[in-house]
């Protein structure tokens, strides 16, 4: 189907988005992890050095198929919401999706992997406006079998397009499945010039720390010097990447984390095992994207893709400095479907590397994410970095960019929130887009504006802090008493927007 604006034919969207992955952890990102097919993504495409999530997996998966800000969505924390309005926990009938807009436009839509932004129906991916959708409705599930849930009484819901379903445990593992599901819509989607997108969101690599043996042992061995020696390795792979400034000193290590040499042998063993499954998690789902690749060669459709790979927030702190242990006494094999553990806050430090903080929080920690895109004819540039500023708000409106859809006024009788988002399209062609005036994050009460070089925020009971991005990223010089003006004109921004987008600040 011919583009309305050019006569030119319409790209597919492939759309992955993973799950608390922290900013350093591709290897074309400065990891020491084997991703070489998103390297290879990145090497013939375009990485963004300043990309921002909403700082939580809910919030951020709202933003990212509306185009809006969370609390426009309904979305303002979790799925477990409080009656209508911006904290309801689930999307609401003010925005469209966008496959909901991309099927007014004549595109099929499929997805495969989480969801986690609508519990019950009429709130999942086939109410939403995909066709197809295969996997997890709820959020963080064991990788092997959906019946263990990860707390007594916690229900997981799976589904196959309309129906609840629990895949047959055995060999069945998440990730796979959801590569699965994504390789089959692209083999069944048929010879024809309807284009398609695909939201292919995978649950890894979130705990538990799940992965199969094989993929394990590639890393064994990897993280016996502890997570400063990471951090180090991984600023200085940055730098030379130039994906950060050399005036962006390294953050010291996170003050609840914990010290690698006051820990014990077997303390030490039990910690470098978990990053090796944590980097195995990592390594399978670049697997699967290298399949997913595989599976557009395989149609000819590659050229005609525009590809955008994101993770949801940074890396994850939960559990404290050494990670949590849900195994319930079932001493089974870390890695394996008996085990419920976390790789904890101070892996997560490493993997947020060189940032200060974790998901949760609105510090370029929680907030930063790679953004690989690949658009043969588009990212002419191979392996160019821009540092242009995007936000997950902009996605959407990339999609209708890239389409030629239009973003309504109107969906079905119900009036539409107008989008928050620009495209980034301009910046993939290698221009100058239009930026933001300002930016906004509230997530559980921690909160930031942006404007320009200018970034002012707070931990939820702290003072504001606020910090020149230019000069200082990793937020180590704040500048609060020497601008006092500038704090004065941001906070008062940001008070205008939480007015109205419906943030509770009590």
């Amino acid at each position: 189907m011919p583009d309305e604006k050019n006569g030119a034919q319409r790209p597919n969207i492939l759309l992955i988005m993973v799950d608390d992955m922290g900013y350093s952890d591709l290897g074309c990102y400065g990891s020491e992890i084997s991703t070489p097919n998103l390297d290879g993504l990145a090497e013939n495409g375009l990485r963004f050095s300043m990309f921002y999530n909403a700082a939580r997996c809910c919030p951020t998966r709202a933003s990212l198929l509306t185009g809006l800000y969370p609390h426009q969505a309904g979305v303002g924390r979790m799925v477990s919401g409080n009656g209508p309005g911006p904290y309801q926990g689930y999307i609401n009938d003010k925005c469209v999706t966008i496959a909901e807009v991309l099927g007014s436009a004549g595109y099929a839509t499929y997805m495969s992997g989480k969801w986690h932004v609508g519990e019950e129906r009429p709130n999942w991916p086939v109410d939403r406006g995909f066709s197809r959708h295969y996997g997890l409705i709820s959020g963080a599930m064991n990788y092997w079998d959906i019946r263990k849930p990860k707390r007594e009484g916690v229900v997981r819901h799976f589904a196959d397009n309309d129906k609840e379903y629990v895949p047959e445990p055995g060999d069945w593992y998440s990730t796979d499945a959801f590569t699965d599901h994504a390789v089959k819509c692209i083999r069944e989607h048929g010879d024809t010039d309807q284009p398609f997108f695909l939201y292919l969101a995978y649950n890894a690599p979130h705990w538990p720390l799940h992965a199969r043996p094989e993929d394990i042992e590639r890393h064994k061995g990897k993280y016996g010097e502890g997570w400063d020696a990471l951090r180090k390795a991984r600023y200085e792979r940055l730098l030379e990447l130039g994906l950060i400034k050399e005036d962006w000193a390294l953050s010291p290590r996170d003050a609840d984390a914990a010290d690698w040499d006051e820990l014990d042998g077997d303390t030490k063993a039990l910690m470098a095992r978990k990053m090796e499954i944590y980097a195995a998690q990592v390594d399978r789902m670049d697997q699967g994207v290298g399949r997913v690749v595989s599976a557009l060669k395989e149609k000819g459709e590659l050229e005609n893709t525009l590809i955008m790979f994101l993770s949801d927030n940074g890396a994850c702190h939960e559990g404290g400095p050494l990670g949590f242990d849900r195994d319930n006494g079932n001493g089974g094999e870390l890695g394996g479907v008996d085990s419920y553990q976390s790789y904890g806050l101070s892996w997560s430090n490493a993997s947020n590397t060189p940032f200060r903080k974790h998901k949760h929080w609105v510090h370029e920690g929680g907030i930063a994410t790679p953004l690989i895109v690949h658009w043969p004819g588009h990212t002419t540039v191979p392996g160019n970095i821009t540092h242009q500023p995007g936000h997950i708000v902009d996605v959407m409106a990339t999609c209708c960019d890239a389409a030629g859809a239009t973003y309504p006024a109107e969906y079905q009788g119900r009036a539409i929130t107008p989008i928050e988002g620009r495209s980034l399209v301009p910046v993939f062609d290698g221009k100058e887009r239009e930026p933001h005036d300002i930016l906004y994050w509230e997530h559980c009460r921690n909160e930031a504006v942006i404007a320009g070089k200018w970034k002012l925020v707070l931990e939820k009971g702290q003072p504001w802090e606020l910090y020149d991005l230019e000069s200082d990223r990793t937020e180590l010089n704040d500048l609060v008493e020497k601008e006092p003006g500038k704090v004065k004109e941001l906070e008062a921004k940001f008070l205008e927007w939480a007015e109205k987008v419906g943030v509770i600040r009590d």
